[in-house]
C-alpha cells in the first residue's frame, strides 16, 4: 500500500469510527498518553506507531489533504537534511538545528 492509499484508508476509518471534527485537544491528549507509554518502554514499536497515526489524524482533521500531508512530510525531511546539526551532547536532551543568522 502506498502512502496516499494508506492515508485515504485511515481517513475513511477514522471518520466512520469517530465522526467528523477537528478533535485537536483530544488528539493532543492522546499523543501525550502515548508518549508516556513510550517513556516506559521505548523499544515498543506499536507505541511509536500510535503517535504517528494520531499525528496523521490530527493533520487531516486540521484540513490538510493526504497529498499535502505527504508533501509536507517530504519537504520537512528535505529541510532537515539541509540543516546543520551540532554533535549530540546527551541522549536525554533534544538536539536543535543550528540557527542561520
Amino acid at each position: 500500500m502506498n502512502p496516499l492509499e494508506y492515508i485515504l484508508r485511515h481517513i475513511e476509518w477514522s471518520t466512520k469510527t469517530f465522526g467528523p471534527g477537528q478533535y485537536t485537544e483530544s488528539i493532543l491528549k492522546h499523543i501525550a498518553k502515548e508518549l508516556e507509554e513510550i517513556r516506559l518502554l521505548p523499544i515498543d514499536l506499536e507505541e511509536w506507531v500510535d503517535v504517528m497515526i494520531l499525528a496523521l489524524d490530527g493533520a487531516w482533521r486540521a484540513g490538510w489533504s493526504p497529498t499535502q500531508i505527504i508533501q509536507g512530510l517530504t519537504e520537512k525531511q528535505e529541510k532537515n537534511i539541509r540543516r546543520q546539526w551540532p554533535a549530540p551532547v546527551s541522549e536525554d536532551e533534544p538536539i536543535e538545528h543550528m540557527k542561520v543568522s
